[in-house]
């Protein structure tokens, strides 16, 4: 069933000196008043944290994504995604979590042989739950690779992929 966007465009001019000067009919996610969609930029940014919203539903998720949309089409920013698990579910966790997680993960790898170094990358994506449409490519063309593929020939994909992302923000940025 689809949801109901909640998101009306804010037409008040003028300087706002705090959040509270906005209806609630603006935030993607209004009961939390989170990622307001004042314009492009600020719906571009709330695509961008949508997984960092915490203690918030699935179905606080499917209005933010609706309203995300409804306010997408209005100020004409193209989305990929289609529906609200593409952005991510799991929030992000803090930053000392994050090099805890990674520095076991180097641990990890340095023990694994190199030709099993791809399926263990795509055992640490998932596991982490950070996986949005520009990782699912990668993963998609790692998956690909024969067993035996060497680290040069993954890293090659991760960069190609890293090049494709940055020239696309800056077709954005220039929008």
């Amino acid at each position: 069933m689809a949801v109901k966007a909640t998101w009306e465009p804010h037409e008040k001019h003028g300087r706002l000196t705090t959040q509270s000067d906005l209806p609630d009919s603006v935030f993607a996610f209004p009961k939390e008043r989170k990622e307001p969609l004042t314009d492009a930029e600020h719906v571009r940014n709330a695509v961008a944290r949508f997984d960092q919203v915490i203690d918030v539903s699935d179905a606080d998720r499917a209005l933010a994504f609706a309203n995300i949309e409804k306010a997408a089409d209005h100020y004409h920013v193209n989305l990929s995604e289609t529906d609200w698990h593409q952005l991510g579910v799991h929030p992000q966790k803090g930053r000392k979590a994050l090099l805890a997680d990674l520095r076991e993960a180097s641990r990890i790898r340095e023990a694994t042989p190199p030709e099993e170094w791809p399926a263990l990358l795509l055992d640490i994506l998932r596991a982490s739950g950070w996986f949005p449409a520009a990782v699912r490519e990668i993963v998609d063309q790692i998956e690909k690779l024969p067993a035996n593929a060497s680290k040069a020939e993954v890293a090659r994909i991760v960069s190609a992929a890293r090049n494709k992302m940055k020239a696309r923000k800056a077709r954005q940025h220039r929008k």
